[in-house]
């Protein structure tokens, strides 16, 4: 049974759940509500009945792919329970020793050595205490014993002549004590190469005055041999000693005794700081980081989300200092999580300090926390030990939720790889494998067996030749086949998407370089949708995770995981495969996107629903990847769905890492905003407010990122040692911080980015860009496939069959339209066999000429008629042209439909005389109204504030303008103070060029004034049209008694223009 509600988002869950019970059962009295339960279609997915229903993820992302929320009701009883743990599964490691000891026990007290040696690496491996702790002299100094090195790079003996280790003590990434250097030795050689020191190293420092996450790190330096012929840099020919290699280590376990540093597992080689240092500070000076820890009991009571920056200005971290610092950190009001992140960064060793931000972060939500995982999984890297609050947290957490438990289990299994923290990360993946139980387990190993099965296919495609990579394909399809036949899967992407089976027949790959696979996946729900995924191997997808969960922070969002796997966005097409459907200079044309969008939204209020939505999703697209400096932007990595949402793809280069061509970069515009954009914006080639809306979207979402600029750059910052190449230190971070502008108020930003819109819309690289781009890709295809439309205005295919036998056809007459542009239209008159009344369809010139084209495609062998030619001297839109072209496209026409029968009868015929929605309206017959001469019309709209004794008057939009003559003015805006006898107040603004609708942003300021003087003025404003041949002309104006406005407060209002007098 199908039931459809209408529910508010803030309804809760609970009572769709009673009003569904009602239809399905009699007596309500009976029926225990909480016994059940609302599961998504087509993934393993409950609501939470406590919650609202816009509170879940899934229903949010249906609200704005503007989906239909499907949802099954079940009872608790036959929900799947097949991931859940089971309580016997489980012993603890003190049990399990506990019994090995039991056992030595009724042997006699029989402990052997192996049983001491397996019981101490059990210990080790989770950090358990041992009986005993060796005890240190709490005022020893502290000594190094510096022995021997074993080189395996051999051919270093040839070009260094003396070794030498710098050793440095550090706590927060700072120098304790200054680095002490060890003697210069040589080699020695027994087996193999060894350097040998048996030196001592001092630091004159007491042990406990040590904080106890301290962190020594020896380095080593190679002193070039002088009679060398070259060095392993031989194109510097540095003199000066190089870096060889580095390790580092906790001086201290996590116990609190002193460790022991085991040199024999040194490497030399030139690898990351086993503790790396990330610190990032745009940039507080010496002088500031004194104010902020003078005030910091101030900022405690009255900022309390500065306290990283407050413990960042400590100005020690000595034993003195700490009990100090550890009682204001628990004095301190509970940060939001997502502040109490940055306290989990490089620069803050202090435990105390890690374990609070922990207890804070443990506040959020899972779908919180899902949020910021990968940051969470890179902290780990921070902490001194491997036993500490966030590991716990971490494990404890994914214990209770199989989502967590998912994405913790592949951010860990990629982090293995990092060559310097490897072994950590396995470690928590051990322990996650433990205790997340046998069956969830099991679960992971089949997407990983998954995972490698896929990879081995996509390689295997990837390294194909163009003519055998099918086959390859369906081999390697068939392995994956099998390994369903075995059992379903759920897939990377999400623990609530299962697949049984492969839909062999719709999977392909993609002609790109990197040759990802598409794969189609039968959903193991019969109520949900097939699974649509794109794998890829040879790349690192670790940046686009990183650039889609910013973007996801945004709210623009689809999923991707590192293994490789891409969820793909149906009924979505590139930029490219659209515009090239006008010729490879498709993309220099300003009318394929709204076409494109019509032919799917062909109602005119279904094709409003579609523009809106691409005004708002192509504002969040020139935000984000703005803030984030997306680059290599070409049109086959901006996609458009059918309902007009826009959305980026391949984020391979950020932060303002550009593609190059030579010394040129690719991307030269700040974001991709094109005039085909423009004009589905607009809804047509005159700028209008439709606009307007688009430019304050974009610096409403601008100045709303600004205000979370902290979250943003702690979220990069925890990432900036995980090892991707662009982002790994504070220049990359320096990007984002320069982008958003945080020391600009919002109505500087609002000029700034509005700035960035004018710059973007007027380069012509962007399109330049495309075009190269359509000429590298160009491969000839015919006619479209069959699951595409063959005609750019037909979203569907149709047959004579459908249709009916063309008995007649002819061009009846023309029509002048003014929407979205003014064109001309033809009207052509169509008689179908058995049909006694003709039927009428409109099509334009360009439509004609596009059924040319394909036809001569299709029909490369037969003669066609020729076509009109589309080349006129002077205006095109005028009825003389139209006159002549309505006889020459008749002419076309008749000799067409006596062509041969495989011409006159192919669906290419039938679809394009197919009527449309279009051709059952009138809208756009009725020419716009010509304004009168005098006649003043139009708005403005101003935000007017006062600080620091200056007025600030921002001009932002104007609309509706009307001129002397009907054609587009030039407006531009000027404003007094008045009285103004001298003409001493006068402000401009810029002139913006043909268009009633302009948009400005501009500031206009007046300094000096105290409110009691602006209270005795009035502002005057003028609107004038800029003309080069004759006088300026005046548009309209506003006059405005400063005395009415809240100067303590920003007003920003529509004013209506009059015909005010103006100076």
């Amino acid at each position: 049974m199908r039931i459809t509600f209408f529910l508010f988002l803030s309804s809760p869950v609970e009572l769709l759940i009673s009003q569904t019970l009602c239809w399905v059962h009699d007596d309500l009295d009976k029926v225990d509500f909480s016994s059940y339960l609302l599961k998504v279609c087509g993934q393993e997915e409950v609501l939470q009945n406590k919650h609202s229903l816009g509170s879940h993820e899934y229903v949010q992302n249906c609200r704005k792919w503007e989906n239909e929320i499907t949802l099954q009701l079940l009872s608790h009883s036959t929900m799947r329970r097949d991931l859940a743990r089971t309580s016997t599964q489980y012993k603890t490691v003190d049990r399990v020793i506990q019994t090995v000891k039991n056992l030595c026990c009724a042997l006699d007290e029989v402990e052997t050595q192996d049983i001491t040696e397996a019981v101490k690496r059990l210990r080790h491996s989770v950090n358990l205490p041992r009986t005993r702790s060796p005890k240190v002299g709490s005022l020893c100094t502290l000594n190094c014993l510096c022995e021997s090195i074993f080189l395996r790079q051999a051919y270093y003996i040839f070009y260094y002549e003396k070794y030498f280790l710098m050793c440095h003590l550090t706590h927060n990434g700072k120098n304790l004590f200054k680095p002490v250097q060890s003697k210069r030795v040589g080699t020695y050689k027994n087996f193999f190469y060894h350097i040998k020191w048996d030196e001592l190293i001092s630091f004159p420092i007491a042990v406990a005055v040590l904080p106890l996450e301290s962190i020594l790190t020896l380095t080593l330096f190679g002193v070039l041999n002088q009679n060398a012929s070259g060095s392993p840099d031989s194109n510097k020919q540095r003199k000066a000693p190089e870096l060889l290699g580095k390790v580092s280590m906790p001086l201290f376990d996590f116990r609190g005794s002193t460790a022991c540093l085991n040199l024999y597992s040194f490497f030399v080689n030139v690898i990351p700081s086993i503790f790396p240092s990330v610190c990032f500070s745009f940039r507080l000076k010496r002088a500031d980081h004194q104010i902020l820890w003078d005030h910091r009991l101030h900022c405690q009571k009255d900022h309390p989300n500065s306290l990283p920056k407050v413990l960042a200005s400590a100005p020690s971290w000595d034993w003195a200092s700490m009990a100090h610092i550890h009682s204001l950190l628990h004095h301190w009001p509970p940060l939001p999580p997502v502040i109490a992140l940055e306290l989990l960064d490089s620069k803050f060793a202090d435990s105390q300090v890690r374990s609070v931000a922990v207890t804070w972060i443990e506040k959020s939500s899972d779908d919180e926390l899902a949020g910021y995982l990968p940051q969470l999984v890179q902290a780990l890297k921070f902490e001194c030990h491997l036993k500490n609050a966030l590991v716990m947290f971490l494990l404890s957490r994914a214990q209770a939720n199989i989502n967590i438990a998912h994405y913790l289990y592949w951010l860990l299994k990629d982090a293995v790889h990092d060559p310097a923290w490897g072994r950590r990360y396995e470690r928590v993946l051990g322990a996650l494998l433990c205790l997340c139980g046998a069956r969830l387990r099991g679960e992971l190993e089949k997407q990983t067996h998954l995972v490698t099965l896929l990879g081995a296919v996509a390689e295997r495609v990837r390294q194909a030749s163009g003519s055998t990579r099918q086959v390859a394909l369906q081999e390697g399809l068939e392995n994956i086949q099998n390994f369903f036949q075995r059992n379903s899967c759920r897939l990377p992407l999400g623990p609530s998407l299962v697949a049984k089976e492969l839909n062999v027949k719709a999977c392909s790959f993609f002609n790109s370089n990197a040759v990802p696979l598409k794969l189609a996946l039968v959903n193991a729900d019969p109520l949900g949708e097939e699974i649509n995924v794109m794998f890829k191997v040879g790349e690192d997808l670790r940046q686009d995770m990183l650039a889609l969960q910013m973007i996801r922070i945004m709210d623009l969002n689809f999923k991707c995981i590192s293994t490789g796997m891409v969820e793909l966005v149906p009924s979505s097409d590139t930029l490219r495969k659209i515009q090239v459907e006008y010729g490879v200079t498709g993309s220099f044309k300003d009318k394929p996107l709204a076409e494109w969008l019509r032919k799917y939204n062909p109602a005119e209020d279904e094709y409003e629903k579609a523009s809106e939505n691409f005004i708002y999703s192509c504002a969040g697209c020139c935000v984000a990847t703005y803030v984030l400096g997306i680059c290599d932007r070409h049109n086959d990595n901006i996609m458009l769905r059918s309902t007009g949402h826009m959305f980026h793809i391949d984020f391979g280069k950020f932060l303002g890492h550009a593609q190059m061509f030579g010394s040129f970069k690719r991307d030269r515009a700040p974001f991709v905003l094109t005039s085909d954009m423009a004009y589905v914006i607009n809804g047509g080639e005159r700028p209008t407010s439709r606009f307007q809306l688009f430019v304050d979207l974009c610096c409403q979402a601008y100045n709303l990122i600004r205000k979370h600029s902290g979250l943003f750059l702690n979220l990069l910052s925890l990432m900036t040692s995980s090892g991707l190449p662009e982002l790994s230190g504070s220049q990359d971070l320096k990007y984002v911080f320069d982008a958003l502008q945080p020391n600009n108020t919002d109505a500087e930003a609002t000029i700034f980015f509005t700035r960035l819109i004018e710059s973007s819309l007027g380069s012509v690289a962007t399109k330049f860009n495309f075009f190269i781009h359509n000429l590298a890709q160009l491969r000839f295809s015919g006619l479209p496939a069959n699951d595409e439309p063959i005609l750019s205005f037909s979203p569907k295919t149709y047959t004579l069959k459908q249709e009916g036998r063309i008995v007649h056809a002819s061009i009846f007459s023309f029509q002048k339209r003014y929407n979205p542009d003014k064109h001309y239209t033809y009207v052509v008159r169509i008689l179908r066999e058995g049909q006694n009344e003709p039927q009428f369809v409109f099509r334009t010139f360009d439509e004609f000429q596009e059924l040319h084209n394909k036809l001569t495609i299709l029909f490369p062998l037969w003669k066609l008629p020729s076509f009109p030619n589309k080349m006129v001297l002077g205006r095109t839109h005028i009825k003389e042209v139209a006159t002549k072209r309505k006889l020459e496209l008749n002419n076309y026409v008749h000799n067409l439909m006596r062509s041969s029968t495989e011409v006159t009868q192919c669906d290419l015929i039938y679809t394009f005389f197919h009527p449309i929605a279009r051709d059952d309206k009138t809208e756009g017959l009725d020419p716009p109204l010509s304004p009168t001469s005098g006649r003043v019309e139009g708005e403005v709209k101003l935000s007017i504030s006062y600080r620091n004794s200056t007025l600030f008057i921002m001009v932002m939009h104007i609309r509706d303008l009307v001129s002397e003559d009907g054609t587009d003015p030039n407006p531009y805006v000027k404003t007094y103070l008045l009285p103004d006898p001298h003409k001493t107040s006068k402000r401009k603004t810029k002139i913006s060029r043909k268009t009633r609708n302009p948009t400005f942003n501009e500031m206009l300021v007046y300094s000096g004034y105290s409110k009691e003087t602006l209270g005795l003025r009035e502002l005057q404003l003028s609107v004038l049209s800029a003309e080069s041949l004759r006088e300026n002309y005046f548009l309209g104006g506003i006059t405005l008694r400063l005395k009415d406005f809240d100067l303590s407060k920003e007003t920003v209002k529509w004013y209506k223009l009059t015909a005010v007098p103006y100076f």
